[in-house]
């Protein structure tokens, strides 16, 4: 094979992961003969994965040649330590203009890769460590597969975009069934990029054995040779006439229209066409047809949209735009959280299961500081009968924590955190018994969403060690932590609260003390299109859904009724009074609080969502209806406008940091590949703004 693929010009270098060859005596294991074994390794530590570019694939097509030479009883390929392969090396992607170099590229993939089941030899991949996508298929390739018990697996095209096109949807369905074939493609993808651990990879048929990483290469190596010996055998079913076929596609279907809210997004779509098309499929005609599919997404600019906003996210997630250096941070030994309500108690529960200290909790009396240590014991408890925490790990942090009425308990704490009534003299009040009790070092931070961090801190001796600290709710999932600075937080306490979100393992970014920061700032004004709109007398089906079309996976209303009306409500008053009349307030909104209405839809006998009869009777409907495309071109341009004016003002430094909140904190979805790479593409940055956010070429096809 003499394929030679050039990186497009501007593309980074390739790390070239290389294929070394060696031989393994099998007879020390029963079996005379020989296993050639292909070691991937790109010579970098654990860091950087192996990766499959164009090199990469031409070195390992070298190495089967050359095992192929030796004549040996099998051949079998494994990974560099802790890691076996995490697939195709994208990073060149976003440079490419020409379809035929992703066609090449994707041709070379199969060619190479099919070459170890079709070369007459025993094949065998001992999966050691990380297989990802093309790393994955490489060893859906080979005859048989072991796996280290420790080590993750999966198929994540689909949720960037693209869709397992080196074998995966040809091989899969036809090797553990449809069924299982989307759970791995389709649902574990979709479902925020869930990998499979060993034990599920082994029970749904992916991998024919899992052994621990102390002895696995050697197991391995006995698997294979009691394969040859035929004292173990693997029986492979014929999946083609399974019953099961329509039902698996029809779950996968309605699985990707959920997560996109009902819109036909290319990636999921084509994956589910190649593998209904797997059951009658020759492994040339699918594998042809995966490399079609992989040309028509990569030159669309969902893919590298999506390749944005993923390595956007994985580049906050290691380094914190403008945070202070670490080494100023102070340690923090004990907390103590404000607050023994529900989102009071998971901060704690948070807190204390990722920084192993003290942590106290308040109350206005007992009762309700107890309740509040109870549900986080009780989500202890509740860990321990899901196996995600041992009982002695339960009870070791179950004595760390503790209730109290008195605030003088938290004496000696270095941070605490308020979650009490989002009520701004309450906060000051608060603020200033606590100066009284604690040192002058303490950490004082706020889970305010939109009140002023830094009215907070007025009269204080120490204002400087005040900082907005503000979760998304619910705070165990939701990945993205707002870290406010007042003009008068200091570097000691900023750094000192990224050190804290970073245990926590939250992504963060710091903003400037404004009303709503970034993501309540944004949603509140795009929101409050859509309820202007309703006000109006456009339907509040036709408004809600304005969205769909794109792909939200949850409509206005339906994130209104995650956070409450009363919480939006009071998000949209203080934006309101701050930030001028372009944040009205809704009629609608307000008659929902005062009627204590809780709820937009309501969930009948059916199980099905529809409009709440008391919502809807609320609305005092105007005359001026719009249509669906009316609303969601006011909220884009809405979008737009706010975006330009925070960024204006220093909210935030960077376009990027704004795409992050969106993505991490209100599920921007990633095909979009951020709010403002969106906006540029749809031209609808420069006819409100007169300019784009990003360079054009960003989360879009140069």
């Amino acid at each position: 094979m003499t394929t030679e693929i050039k990186l497009p010009e501007g593309a980074p270098d390739e790390v070239v992961t290389n294929a070394l060859v060696r031989d393994v005596d099998l007879s020390a294991f029963g079996y005379k003969g020989s296993l050639a074994l292909i070691t991937l390794d790109n010579g970098l530590d654990h860091t950087r994965p192996n990766t499959f570019g164009p090199q990469s694939l031409t070195a390992l097509n070298e190495a089967i040649t050359d095992a192929i030479g030796r004549s040996p009883a099998a051949i079998a390929i494994t990974g560099k330590p802790f890691i076996f392969a995490a697939g195709a090396d994208l990073s060149a992607v976003a440079f490419t203009t020409e379809r035929a170099q992703i066609r090449a590229f994707g041709k070379l993939g199969h060619d190479v890769f099919r070459r170890l089941d079709e070369c007459g030899i025993p094949t065998f991949a001992f999966i050691n460590g990380l297989a990802l996508g093309g790393g994955l298929e490489v060893g859906l390739h080979c005859n048989y597969r072991t796996l280290a018990s420790t080590a993750f697996t999966g198929l994540p095209e689909v949720f960037l975009g693209l869709l397992p096109g080196w074998g995966g949807t040809t091989i899969l369905p036809k090797l553990i069934g449809p069924e299982r074939a989307i759970q791995v493609i389709m649902l574990n993808a979709l479902n925020n990029n869930t990998m499979m651990k060993a034990k599920d990879a082994l029970s749904l048929g992916v991998v024919d054995a899992v052994y621990e990483p102390a002895d696995f290469l050697e197991r391995s190596v006995s698997f294979a040779a009691k394969i040859l010996s035929g004292e173990t055998k693997i029986e492979r079913k014929d999946y083609s006439n399974d019953s099961a076929w329509d039902a698996a596609l029809a779950t996968g279907k309605t699985a990707a229209l959920k997560k996109y809210g009902g819109a036909e997004i290319e990636s999921p779509m084509r994956a589910l066409e190649l593998i209904a098309a797997a059951r009658t499929n020759t492994r040339g005609a699918g594998f042809d047809a995966e490399g079609q599919a992989l040309a028509d997404l990569t030159m669309a600019d969902p893919l590298r949209a999506s390749l944005y906003a993923f390595n956007l996210i994985q580049k906050k997630r290691k380094k914190v735009e403008g945070a202070p250096k670490a080494a100023l941070a102070r340690k923090v030994g004990k907390v103590g959280v404000v607050g023994a309500g529900l989102m009071a108690s998971q901060l704690a529960l948070l807190l204390l299961r990722n920084l192993k200290c003290p942590i106290v909790m308040t109350d206005i009396d007992q009762e309700r500081a107890d309740k509040g240590v109870a549900w986080v014991k009780n989500e202890l408890a509740k860990l321990v009968e899901k196996k995600r925490m041992s009982e002695e790990s339960a009870n070791r942090l179950s004595l760390l924590v503790s209730g109290s009425a008195d605030q003088n308990s938290f004496a000696g704490c270095d941070f605490i955190i308020e979650a009490i009534f989002e009520e701004l003299s309450l906060k000051q009040e608060l603020f200033k018994k606590l100066e009284s009790i604690i040192s002058p070092e303490c950490v004082l931070a706020t889970n305010t969403s939109s009140l002023s961090v830094e009215r907070m801190s007025e009269g204080l001796k120490n204002p400087e060690r005040v900082i907005g600290f503000h979760f998304f709710n619910p705070v165990a999932v939701m990945p993205l932590l707002e870290v406010a600075r007042t003009s008068k937080t200091d570097d000691a306490t900023t750094a000192t609260a990224v050190s804290v979100g970073k245990e926590l393992k939250k992504t963060m970014i710091i903003c400037k003390d404004a009303p709503g920061f970034v993501v309540n700032r944004l949603l509140t004004r795009f929101m409050g299109e859509v309820t202007d709109a309703v006000d109006e007398g456009t339907s509040p089906e036709i408004a809600d859904n304005a969205m769909r079309s794109i792909g939200f996976p949850m409509s206005p209303f339906e994130l209104l009724d995650l956070v409450g009306p009363g919480v939006a409500l009071h998000v949209s008053q203080t934006l309101h009074e701050n930030l001028g009349p372009r944040y009205r307030i809704s009629p609608t909104m307000q008659a929902m609080v005062a009627g204590k209405v809780r709820n937009f839809y309501i969930k009948g006998a059916d199980g099905k969502f529809s409009a709440n009869p008391e919502a809807l009777a609320l609305i005092k409907e105007g005359n001026t209806a719009s249509t669906a495309e009316q609303v969601r071109d006011r909220a884009l341009k809405a979008l737009a406008i706010e975006a330009r004016m925070m960024l204006d003002e220093g909210v935030v430094s960077t376009a990027a940091e704004i795409d992050l909140c969106m993505l991490m904190g209100s599920g921007w979805p990633m095909h979009l590949g951020g709010i403002l790479p969106y906006l540029d593409r749809e031209g609808i940055s420069d006819a409100v703004c007169g300019q784009r956010f990003h360079a054009p070429g960003i989360a879009s096809l140069p």
